[in-house]
């Protein structure tokens, strides 16, 4: 079966079936953006998922990691080092919101960031360039100028998971050429509905940021891979896919479109993203 649909967020590490449920999604003719939240929850994942080919496996630092301290010096050293050879990047960013860090972790997300940003620049080929999946939250101006300092926006293909930001931020990213990933959670909000109504089309994706509660479960133990959420592995596929699909339609309503026109579209997005 060819690319039905593309997840363009997905924690699937934190499955404990992980390759299982990749293999029950390739056989529903979905691709999934596999973001990681440490460079050893990747490195954990790599020989797990090396098999299936419906898989786009990140190297993730993710900023609530480094915020609480459970990223430490020689984690960003080595997500940097994973990121000067690694096509794929996510989860990274800054995340600046009081209920998801404590004060003063500021300057330490915006060096760790900068610091990977720089590494994925400078290891990005211009025939296949890098692919960053970034989030930020309350904090994508900040995100933006990293971004564009490191030479990011210029060389690698920036995506941003569940975009927040002010209108005005939005602007300013997609004048920059950043692609979109809109999920479920995101269209629940009437900012998250206009922002997925008025983004252009040709930048727009879908993701599902599952499995629910991924950051929480792996919390104490840093995001090591397969110490998460444990499901049948259809079921998990399945879920996949229903929300992908819930997510399709809402944006379809929302465009005034009709949904297998804009499945082709989101189709030719992801392959322009990994092409």
């Amino acid at each position: 079966m060819g690319l039905r649909l593309f997840d363009a967020h997905v924690h699937l590490d934190f499955y404990d079936n992980a390759a299982e449920v990749a293999q029950r999604a390739a056989a529903r003719g979905i691709e999934l953006f596999a973001v990681t939240v440490t460079p050893r929850g990747h490195e954990a994942a790599r020989p797990l998922l090396a098999g299936c080919t419906n898989v786009h496996l990140a190297v993730g630092l993710h900023p609530w990691w480094v915020a609480r301290g459970q990223a430490d010096a020689d984690d960003v050293a080595h997500a940097c080092e994973l990121a000067a050879r690694t096509r794929f990047v996510g989860e990274v960013g800054m995340d600046l919101s009081p209920r998801h860090v404590s004060e003063g972790s500021a300057k330490r997300q915006r060096e760790a960031f900068a610091a990977l940003c720089t590494a994925a620049a400078r290891g990005s080929d211009a025939t296949a360039p890098s692919v960053l999946s970034v989030h930020a939250v309350r904090s994508a101006g900040a995100c933006l100028d990293v971004l564009d300092k490191t030479g990011c926006l210029e060389r690698c293909r920036v995506v941003f998971h569940w975009f927040s930001g002010s209108s005005d931020e939005l602007h300013r990213a997609v004048v920059a050429g950043c692609r979109f990933s809109v999920n479920e959670m995101m269209l629940a909000t009437r900012r998250g509905r206009e922002y997925a109504r008025q983004l252009p089309l040709d930048q727009l994706l879908v993701e599902t940021d599952l499995p629910e509660k991924a950051d929480e479960a792996n919390a104490a133990d840093g995001g090591a891979s397969n110490a998460g959420v444990a499901d049948g592995a259809d079921e998990s596929a399945r879920e996949i896919a229903q929300s992908l699909e819930r997510c399709v339609s809402q944006i379809a309503g929302l465009r005034h479109m009709d949904e297998s026109e804009l499945v082709r579209q989101l189709v030719a997005n992801a392959e322009r993203l990994l092409s």
